[in-house]
């Protein structure tokens, strides 16, 4: 059975090297509405290289999640074409967890339909708890998880799925401050220890500026990517950092000039 560890250094550059976890090119998406067909998405070319942590950023509305959905394939572009090493994992929002079930077996759940045999399952979903920092929490309920406690046996359940690229949309968007604050750490050491490809929906600036290698930045409707920063500040990152702050405030600017642009308020 392949599972996350953490990956040797020779492993890492070998990953990294393997050419790319997701490759959009050139898609547009449309959708039926009364005044006919409405252009969401027009020509996105973005490519995710192995073990690279990417932020999509950008107004409400601005098509981010819609292009997430296409990558994870759960919809189909109307043009262009996406190729990913693999079936992605995707990690919502709202946790989805089923409430009948233990974290464990929430977690068991995605290993039975990935084909881990039987008798590995809980060695794995107890492994996955320890690496989200819930380790003991196997027999617990999902109504005795508080939301950030939810959201890691989500994040759990979404590495269960042993995929190269990673999938998130906004998914700590409904919590408080602080907890929000903890798992960017959280989330920063899992994705540096497995080196996982990351490709994470946010409309947070200072959220994307903490976690990613690179964030690119989405027009207003119709989405198409207005710029690109590539964030060379070393980790460990702090949302209050000077130089997040500084980087953030440039993204912000440009950001509001595109929602000016377009007529956003």
């Amino acid at each position: 059975m392949t599972t996350m560890a953490t990956l040797t250094k020779d492993q890492a550059e070998d990953r990294t090297t393997a050419g790319h976890s997701a490759r959009i090119e050139h898609v547009s998406k449309s959708f039926a509405g009364p005044s006919g067909r409405q252009l969401v998405l027009d020509d996105i070319t973005l490519d995710v290289a192995p073990g690279e942590f990417v932020t999509l950023l950008g107004a409400s509305g601005c098509g981010k999640s819609t292009l997430l959905n296409l990558v994870a394939g759960l919809d189909a572009p109307s043009a262009g074409t996406i190729t990913t090493q693999g079936r992605p994992a995707l990690m919502f929002q709202e946790h989805a967890l089923f409430p009948w079930l233990t974290a464990g077996k929430n977690i068991e759940l995605a290993l039975r339909l990935r084909g881990v045999p039987k008798a590995e399952r809980r060695p794995e979903a107890e492994r996955l708890l320890e690496l989200v920092r819930l380790g003991g929490a196997y027999r617990k309920r999902v109504h005795e998880l508080s939301g950030g406690m939810r959201q890691r046996v989500a994040l759990a359940r979404a590495l269960a799925q042993d995929s190269q690229l990673l999938l998130m949309d906004e998914p700590f968007a409904a919590l408080d401050a602080i907890t929000r604050d903890v798992l960017h750490d959280e989330l920063t050491r899992i994705w540096r220890e497995t080196r996982l490809s990351v490709l994470f929906v946010t409309h947070n600036v200072r959220e994307a500026v903490r976690l990613a290698e690179r964030v690119v930045l989405l027009s207003s409707r119709p989405g198409r990517i207005a710029r690109e920063w590539t964030v060379g500040i070393e980790h460990p990152r702090r949302i209050e950092d000077a130089a997040v702050a500084e980087l953030s405030i440039e993204i912000t600017e440009e950001l509001r000039g595109e929602i000016r642009r377009h007529g956003q308020h």
